[in-house]
């Protein structure tokens, strides 16, 4: 057996069910697979979800293989790159609440990669307005930028789309843990 060790990458899908997180958590630990990190929803009845896996190179084909096989759900597995150390980045908190329309998420992700700010995380979600029947769009996202980003200008240009989209954007920098 290989000591070196291998992180794998699943993107998971398929209709919502109870027992799904276990089935795909004992085909992982039948091959010695150590479940690192994930994120999973149930989004207009389907389960969706992301899962990084620690796994023996050596086991890294037969998991993969046995996730193929895994009923009612469709697997993809990648292979990651190793991790990098965490750098001198900044990290910065992101919120956005503000009336639904097409187009928020890509002129917000548009300024962002405009002044090399990466999305590390993003969560949306819609909801009714208080006292109305109109639907607000919510987001949140944990970002990280290089040490010389200019969080002023950041902020002007997020400021200028908040009022074309007519949204209340906030933006704070966060320390790095």
């Amino acid at each position: 057996m290989s000591t070196t060790s291998a992180s794998l990458i699943l993107t998971v899908i398929g209709d919502d069910r109870p027992g799904l997180v276990g089935e795909l958590s004992a085909v992982i630990s039948a091959h010695q697979g150590n479940w690192l990190e994930s994120s999973m929803a149930q989004l207009a009845g389907k389960f969706a979800g992301i899962v990084e896996v620690g796994v023996a190179a050596g086991q890294a084909e037969a998991l993969t293989q046995a996730l193929g096989k895994v009923a009612g759900l469709r697997i993809t597995v990648e292979k990651a790159k190793p991790r990098e150390p965490a750098g001198k980045g900044r990290r910065l908190k992101f919120a956005l609440v503000g009336h639904d329309r097409i187009g928020i998420v890509r002129e917000v992700s548009q300024v962002l990669a405009n002044h090399a700010v990466n999305v590390e995380s993003l969560e949306t979600h819609t909801s009714s307005a208080p006292m109305s029947a109109a639907v607000l769009f919510h987001a949140v996202a944990e970002l990280t930028a290089a040490p010389g980003l200019d969080v002023g200008a950041l902020t002007a240009e997020l400021e200028r789309i908040s009022n074309d989209l007519m949204v209340d954007i906030t933006l704070d920098e966060t320390l790095r843990t």
